[in-house]
């Protein structure tokens, strides 16, 4: 037992590691661009999501949700031993699986929107499907796969969308609006968190963390796809069909993501599918929040709420004539020192192991 809460208090560590450097790097930024304002804003970026009350606190939520389940949707790869890098292209495939089916699928009525959402995850899976088979099966790497799934899902997308007149918006090249039974119902936090953009969508994602927790560390299914991520070749040796479980864990993985998209593209506050040659940022940014959890679920639930909670500090910047992309800035500085806390955390259990191999002798 003492071992095991050593090995949190390493991991959390390294992970508030990572945080304190990105803040120190965006404060000494702020003092560049502008000295005589760098500290108050540098305290609108800590505090400036609760200057509006419950309503940012609402919106810390909406801006949390699809990237705490990108970020669930990499460290659960992590912790079944594949780097699902393909996190952006699971989104936009989930994200226009949901649009579609919220512009066609009107006549479905009070059950529309988690149609719309069925459809998402299953075009996420569809997507995580591909990489994994070819891991699996023609030992193809999963990272160059992945990113070829990526863009292959955006131009994809994109054609699709242009091309089929009843989902474009000619006049704004984006998607149309879905109809209003698509949208994901409020379930009664717009009277929690007033003004906010938030709905159901953060309940979903907490829903899924917890069962992605209770799959991996709960059940024989997730006790296999950790086993084989540790060690395939001692995974096949126990007996565990190793490929199957490659194959199972993308599917989740892009799933998840796609889910993610579904979220996002059904919160009814208008987001569109923009025909644009950019990979969705959600799935990048899930990158960062999954190192930052450490590739737990509930570490990557938190981790999404903090960077969520930095987005919306940040927009308030502008009153001190700063630019918002300082939040990217810090962000970015996250995303290293986040892999940085990896190597951090390592050297933590190598000097834990040393101790307790030197107090073991000592006993003898």
């Amino acid at each position: 037992m003492k071992t095991k809460k050593n090995k949190d208090y390493s991991g959390a560590l390294s992970s508030v590691f990572a945080i304190l450097i990105g803040l120190l790097v965006g404060l000494v930024v702020l003092i560049l661009c502008n000295p005589a304002q760098a500290l108050p804003g540098f305290l609108t970026i800590l505090t400036g999501a609760f200057t509006h009350g419950m309503r940012g606190v609402g919106q810390v939520f909406y801006y949390a949700t699809p990237i705490i389940l990108t970020g669930l949707s990499v460290g659960f790869a992590f912790k079944t031993g594949v780097f699902n890098i393909g996190t952006p292209g699971q989104f936009i495939m989930g994200g226009f699986g949901a649009v579609y089916a919220g512009i066609m699928w009107e006549q479905l009525g009070p059950v529309h929107w988690a149609a719309a959402l069925l459809v998402s995850i299953l075009m996420g899976a569809l997507w995580g499907l591909v990489p994994g088979i070819l891991k699996a099966y023609f030992n193809v790497n999963v990272v160059i796969s992945c990113i070829m799934m990526n863009y292959i899902g955006m131009y994809l997308v994109n054609w699709i969308v242009r091309s089929y007149k009843p989902l474009f918006n000619t006049l704004r090249n984006e998607s149309k609006n879905v109809a209003a039974t698509a949208v994901i119902p409020k379930m009664g936090l717009d009277k929690l968190f007033p003004g906010s953009s938030v709905n159901g969508g953060i309940l979903i994602a907490i829903v899924v963390v917890l069962f992605i927790y209770v799959l991996l560390n709960k059940t024989v299914f997730g006790y296999e796809l950790k086993a084989v991520g540790y060690n395939a070749d001692a995974g096949k040796y126990a007996g565990i069909n190793e490929k199957r479980n490659i194959v199972a864990a993308m599917m989740i993985a892009g799933a998840i993501a796609g889910l993610a998209g579904g979220l996002l593209y059904l919160a009814g506050t208008g987001k569109h599918i923009e025909i644009k040659d950019v990979l969705a940022s959600e799935g990048f940014t899930g990158i960062s929040v999954a190192l930052l959890g450490l590739s737990h679920p509930i570490g990557v639930l938190f981790s999404g709420l903090f960077i969520a909670y930095l987005t919306a500090g940040g927009f308030y910047l502008q009153l001190f004539e700063f630019s918002t992309e300082i939040i990217d800035i810090i962000v970015a500085v996250i995303i290293y020192f986040s892999a940085f806390a990896l190597i951090v955390k390592s050297f933590l259990g190598k000097i834990r192991e040393n101790k307790a191999g030197r107090e073991g002798g000592s006993e003898t």
